[in-house]
């Protein structure tokens, strides 16, 4: 008797050791079944917002309103490379209608030229759950003045800024970090050996001047004087697509004026290659003047960029907590 009740309690246990197996064995896999979708559909829309990047907060979370989500396209392309350089016709036909004149330049020979010189490459893939990637975008507003802004501005990955907005004695309001400038020819500066030189073309004499300012140097005028070159990296050069220039004026401007202004162009464009984009030096000062900090020169909103429609989308991104933005102090 003693022995069969040893074997039917070992067939109990055994019993039971076999049922924690199996329940263990399925909730590790359930667990890595989870993770692989994180993991392998984040692209697909199924990933969940720790998924986005590895910030607190993320500008592609998946988390969001119908508004953003509308607006946001992750893979519209936003700079320009060999392998993505066609344009469709209608693109190309709305891009062309900016430049004001006939236009009777090969396009496909200028792009050709274009990373014949420049690095063709698919910058910024590397989005993933690990990059926390910090960016200040810097505008040019008078509100920057006594803020004390600059060390925080340093502090981030990536620091965008536009246009002429200096930094030689201003660093403690606007900071002394650059990685990043957007222009076009008539707005070109000179830069460091650590900026990259991002190209607004706005025509594609924009692409032909880029050309000319590392070779022949002999372009020196579009409808106003430009340099003949400038200091700058080639190997830092970018531009941006002119698809992505068309999307950001319809998804996100809605066709408010002739097409978007540099300013609002870079702050979306910050939104496609940042994970955490903080915004400096937008906007009026808090007496309502509307002045760079450089200057004493008044900035307006013309109907050529939409600039009220604008405002008010930076403000509303703002408040949906896709980008933070700081207004200064003056």
């Amino acid at each position: 008797m003693a022995k069969l009740r040893t074997t039917v309690q070992l067939k109990r246990h055994f019993r039971y050791i076999t049922a924690f197996l199996s329940s263990t064995t399925i909730l590790l896999f359930l667990y890595f079944q989870n993770s692989a979708v994180i993991t392998t559909y984040a692209s697909y829309g199924i990933a969940s917002k720790r998924a986005a990047c590895g910030c607190n907060t993320c500008v592609a979370s998946r988390e969001n309103g119908t508004w953003f989500s509308e607006r946001y396209n992750r893979t519209i392309p936003f700079l320009l490379n060999s392998t993505n350089s066609e344009l469709n016709e209608d693109i190309l036909k709305w891009w062309k209608g900016l430049q004001g004149a006939a236009d009777v330049i090969n396009y496909t020979y200028v792009v050709d030229i274009l990373f014949s010189l420049f690095p063709d490459e698919d910058h910024f893939s590397d989005a993933g759950p690990d990059r926390c990637r910090t960016c200040a975008v810097v505008g040019n507003s008078g509100n920057l003045l006594r803020s004390n802004y600059g060390r925080l501005i340093d502090l981030h990955d990536f620091v965008l800024r536009i246009n002429k907005g200096p930094t030689k004695g201003f660093e403690k309001d606007v900071g002394s970090k650059t990685t990043h400038r957007i222009m076009y020819p008539e707005s070109a500066v000179d830069l460091d050996n650590s900026t990259h030189l991002v190209l607004f073309p706005y025509k594609i004499l924009d692409m032909q001047w880029l050309i000319s300012i590392f070779t022949t140097k002999h372009i020196t005028e579009t409808y106003m004087s430009v340099p003949s070159t400038i200091n700058a990296d080639r190997d830092k050069v970018m531009i941006l697509h002119p698809e992505f220039i068309k999307y950001v004026n319809d998804k996100w401007a809605e066709g408010h004026g002739g097409y978007p202004s540099t300013g609002f162009l870079t702050l979306i464009f910050a939104l496609h290659i940042c994970d955490e984009v903080n915004v400096f030096g937008f906007g009026a000062t808090s007496e309502g003047q509307w002045h760079h900090y450089f200057d004493d020169s008044m900035t307006s909103f013309s109907n050529l960029h939409g600039g009220d429609f604008e405002n008010q989308t930076i403000h509303f991104l703002h408040q949906q907590n896709k980008i933070s933005l700081h207004k200064g102090w003056t």
